[in-house]
């Protein structure tokens, strides 16, 4: 199997943010945080670039992305729905929420759109247990969603740009 090349602008943003984080092991976590956010998500061959930026081993890296299910190793869509099935939202009906983006969108749980707007992923708790269930798409939260509003959020973003009008 080859390796992939990454572009040179890829491993100077990669650098640069173990930089930021004076290139310590330590720091692993915000390391890893700062590249999805400006990479979208975390290939092998970027995790192999961390590693030895942080001198530290690959597999340390590796566990670290899988462990952390906030962590993806696959490309995310430009506006990443996610469906919390923590216990509260599960029970105040997260599964038929879930169900209704994924009818909608024709998409799996973990897969991205072919156009690249959407994806869909499950958390496990986001902490607004008194909004349930709740969804968030990017960083917007949306709390106590129905089956019957997942086309409205889906259209928030159909044209690139959520509504900000609450």
């Amino acid at each position: 199997m080859s390796k992939i090349k990454l572009a040179e602008h890829v491993i100077e943003t990669v650098q640069a943010i173990c930089a930021q984080y004076n290139n310590e092991e330590g720091e692993l976590i915000n390391v890893l945080h700062g590249t999805q956010s400006k990479l979208g998500y975390l290939p092998a061959e970027v995790q192999e670039l961390i590693a030895k930026e942080l001198d530290m081993s690959v597999a340390k890296v590796y566990g670290v992305v899988t462990f952390y299910s906030f962590f993806t190793m696959t490309p995310m869509g430009k506006h990443p729905i996610s469906i919390c099935t923590g216990t509260a939202c599960y029970v105040r009906g997260a599964e038929q929420v879930l169900e209704e983006f994924k009818r909608q969108l024709k998409l799996e749980v973990g897969k991205t759109t072919d156009d690249g707007k959407f994806s869909i992923s499950c958390l496990r708790c986001v902490g607004a247990c008194g909004l349930a269930p709740v969804v968030m798409v990017g960083e917007k939260v949306y709390g106590r969603v129905s089956p019957q509003q997942v086309r409205k959020i889906i259209s928030e973003y159909q044209d690139g740009c959520p509504s900000h009008a609450e």
